[in-house]
C-alpha cells in the first residue's frame, strides 16, 4: 500500500501519499535482476540541457523522504541527493540545447534517458520510466509509469538526482552568462528571463526551436561568456 506522511493531525482525505516500492518489487518477483527508475528534468525551459537520471535503489537502504522532486524544497532535494549518491547506483545522461533543436524535445529527452540507462551498465535491469513513453532501444526491458515520480521510489529518486544535477548545471551557466540569470530561473521563461532575451537575444545555450527564443527581438548581439 502507498505510504502516507506520518501526520495524524492532517485529515486522511488530503494527506500526501508518498511513492513506494511496490512496482519495483513486482518486477523483481517477475525475474528482473534489478530495477532502475528513470526520470528527467528540464523539458520545459527555454535554455540549457534536458537531464535524465537512472537510479537502482538498494531495498535495504532506501533514503527516507523520497518523493517527487517538485514536491520537495531545494534543501530537501540536496539532502536526499547526497543520500541517494551514497547508497544507490546512479547514472546521468543529458541532451544539449543543440540536440533539442535538432531532434525535438521529446526525442532529445528519450536520448538523455537512454544515455542514463546505458550508464548503469546493468544488462539484466528492468527500467521504470516516468511518463508515457520509453526510449526505443530500451523497449524490450522497460515500462512507462504515468505519474511515476509520485508512485515509484526509484523514479522519485531519479527525479531528485536529475533536478539537482540540472540546477547545478544552470548555476554554472549563470556564472558564464550573467546577463540571463540562469542561476535564478534555471532557464524557464520567467519575466526577467524573457526581458533578457529581448534585450540581448539568445546565447549558445538557448533552445532556438522554442517559440519565445525564436521570436525574441534582440537590441544587441549575444553577450560573450564570462571567463
Amino acid at each position: 500500500m502507498p505510504r502516507r506522511r506520518p501526520d495524524s493531525s492532517t485529515p486522511s482525505r488530503i494527506r500526501h501519499i508518498l511513492p513506494d516500492f511496490a512496482i519495483e518489487r513486482e518486477r523483481l518477483l517477475s525475474g528482473a535482476a534489478s530495477v532502475a527508475g528513470i526520470d528527467e528534468a528540464g523539458r520545459g525551459p527555454l535554455a540549457g540541457p534536458v537531464v535524465a537520471a537512472a537510479v537502482i535503489l538498494d531495498p535495504d537502504a532506501i533514503p527516507i523522504g523520497l518523493d517527487d522532486s517538485k514536491k520537495l524544497s531545494a534543501a530537501a532535494r540536496e539532502r536526499l541527493f547526497a543520500e541517494i549518491l551514497a547508497h544507490t547506483t546512479v547514472a546521468i545522461g543529458s541532451s544539449s540545447a543543440e540536440e533539442i533543436d535538432r531532434l525535438n524535445i521529446r526525442q532529445a529527452t528519450l536520448l538523455a534517458m537512454h544515455r542514463a540507462a546505458v550508464g548503469l551498465a546493468a544488462d539484466a535491469c528492468h527500467f521504470l520510466v516516468d511518463g508515457n513513453d520509453v526510449p526505443p532501444l530500451l523497449a524490450q526491458r522497460a515500462s512507462f509509469v504515468i505519474g511515476g515520480d509520485s508512485r515509484s521510489l526509484s523514479i522519485a529518486a531519479a527525479s531528485i538526482v536529475a533536478k539537482v544535477m540540472r540546477d547545478r548545471m544552470m548555476a554554472r551557466l549563470g556564472e558564464a552568462f550573467p546577463h540571463y540569470g540562469f542561476e535564478r530561473h534555471a532557464g524557464y521563461g520567467t519575466p526577467d528571463h524573457l526581458a533578457a532575451l529581448r534585450r540581448y537575444g539568445p546565447c549558445s545555450h538557448h533552445r532556438r526551436s522554442f517559440a519565445p527564443v525564436r521570436n525574441a527581438k534582440a537590441a544587441g548581439s549575444e553577450p560573450a561568456a564570462s571567463n
